[in-house]
């Protein structure tokens, strides 16, 4: 990325508005260290114990199972993320070309719920890895640490965040590899390949959750690629989203998997990393806090487009000031602040049982658009309609996506395996949810069907000699 010259903004001056030509800049293996430093953390690493822990297997059936799943999400991701470039404009607010000015605001209000409820537990985590560091701070003074270290980064904007991802991926990526070629070169519990063994709904649990994990950043992935010069095509943004988002996690998740194997069974994910990792798990702690910290920022810088676009969509004229979204970013820190010194022990326990409850509502919306992009519009969009007050060709509402929408949700629903619902057919594979496959496999198709319709019965008038 080049060096910020004397005219660029310390602070992002871009909201949910278009990024004129003249303003782009970057290059496509920035969304490689954005994507692979992101997830080389605490929740992945944790999550990746949970398949030797919960799911019962072995290292061998593990990795293939994780490998297999995020390779098969990470497209979802990078084929959204591909579309920033041609767009200029943010996830949620191309989403109105799909679903039309106000058939929007639904996705948007959950993409903005999952950004917030992200920031809270991750400011919780951070406030427990600074105690776990420094036990002489207080636990809501950790939190407060956390909470304003990331807002300052989501705050700043797009550059900064880039900035400190490419960093953090030699960082990140050199210290997770020392932490695996620590394990492997100390002596390893006898039982280290042979605990666990294969069971095909731990493995299938385990090849969803991978799908699941890349589609859930799927909704704010072209926040971080919009600026990038419009003329950089698809194939480089995609490769580069593609292996910077599956090798982060998969690394992140097969260390969490190694790190549980190699200590006692039943020990704690994080006390594991500490315990397999010898003298390097104080230093990986640190580096592990200083993601954390970076990451959340993305959630905030989300949160915040997501409030904007929704009530931009009521008022087409305005163009929201930096000083918008710092007001803006202070609110979001207070309120995710006090819920979370108020949160329970067991809160990032249940919150991501919400989020992966909320994963129903996002394949659906991730089906249809791409679907639109790639297949219907082909990338090409009208930006001036996508903002002005009755939709332009988009219209307020686009009945055929939101219908699509809705099938998409409730075709989920008996096969939906979260802490919040269990559908009566969630159980055909125990433990794996399976109501994603089912999702994509309804709605692509059908909002293809639905979308093409019109199209085709213009044609049909158009050749018998009538007219609109």
């Amino acid at each position: 990325m080049p060096q910020m010259s004397r005219q660029d903004p310390l602070i992002e001056h871009h909201t949910v508005d278009y990024v004129p030509l003249a303003e782009r800049h970057g290059k496509a293996r920035d969304l490689f260290t954005l994507w692979f430093s992101t997830n080389i953390a605490p929740l992945p690493i944790v999550t990746g114990a949970m398949v030797a822990q919960v799911f019962h297997l072995n290292l061998m059936w593990g990795l293939l199972a994780i490998i297999l799943g995020h390779l098969l999400g990470g497209v979802v991701i990078a084929l959204a993320s591909a579309q920033g470039p041609r767009m200029g404009i943010p996830q949620m607010v191309q989403s109105r070309g799909q679903f039309g000015r106000y058939g929007a605001l639904l996705i948007v209000f959950f993409a903005a719920l999952i950004y917030i409820g992200f920031f809270i537990s991750n400011i919780v985590l951070a406030g427990k890895s600074i105690v776990g560091i420094v036990p002489s701070v207080p636990v809501p003074a950790s939190i407060l640490i956390g909470a304003l270290s990331a807002t300052a980064i989501g705050v700043i904007g797009y550059r900064f965040i880039h900035t400190l991802n490419r960093i953090g991926t030699w960082v990140m990526g050199s210290a997770l590899l020392a932490g695996f070629v620590y394990i492997f070169a100390h002596d390893l519990p006898p039982d280290f390949f042979t605990r666990g063994g294969f069971n095909a709904a731990g493995w299938l649990a385990t090849v969803s959750l991978g799908v699941i994990w890349q589609i859930s950043f799927s909704p704010y992935t072209s926040d971080y690629s919009r600026y990038l010069p419009a003329d950089i095509g698809i194939t480089r943004p995609f490769i580069a989203t593609y292996l910077g988002a599956t090798l982060g996690t998969i690394l992140s998740f097969a260390f969490g998997l190694v790190a549980a194997l190699a200590t006692p069974e039943g020990t704690e994910a994080m006390i594991a990393v500490k315990q397999a990792t010898g003298a390097l798990g104080p230093i990986l702690m640190v580096l592990f806090l200083l993601n954390i910290i970076s990451h959340n920022a993305l959630n905030l810088y989300g949160a915040v487009l997501s409030i904007i676009t929704s009530i931009q969509t009521f008022a087409s004229r305005w163009t929201p000031s930096i000083k918008v979204r710092v007001v803006l970013s202070g609110v979001i820190l207070g309120g995710c602040c006090v819920v979370a010194l108020g949160a329970s022990a067991d809160f990032i326990a249940q919150f991501i049982g919400l989020i992966l409850a909320l994963l129903l509502v996002l394949v659906p919306w991730a089906s249809i658009n791409l679907i639109d992009f790639y297949i219907i519009k082909r990338g090409v969009y009208d930006i001036a309609s996508i903002f002005q007050a009755d939709g332009g060709v988009y219209g307020r509402f686009n009945l055929h996506a939101i219908v699509a929408y809705f099938i998409g949700i409730i075709v989920q629903l008996p096969f939906a395996n979260t802490s919040l619902y269990v559908g009566p057919w969630a159980n055909l594979v125990d433990g794996a949810d399976l109501s994603w496959l089912v999702g994509l496999v309804v709605t692509c198709p059908l909002y293809y069907c639905l979308a093409t319709r019109k199209q085709t019965q213009k044609v049909r008038a158009v050749k018998l000699g009538y007219s609109d």
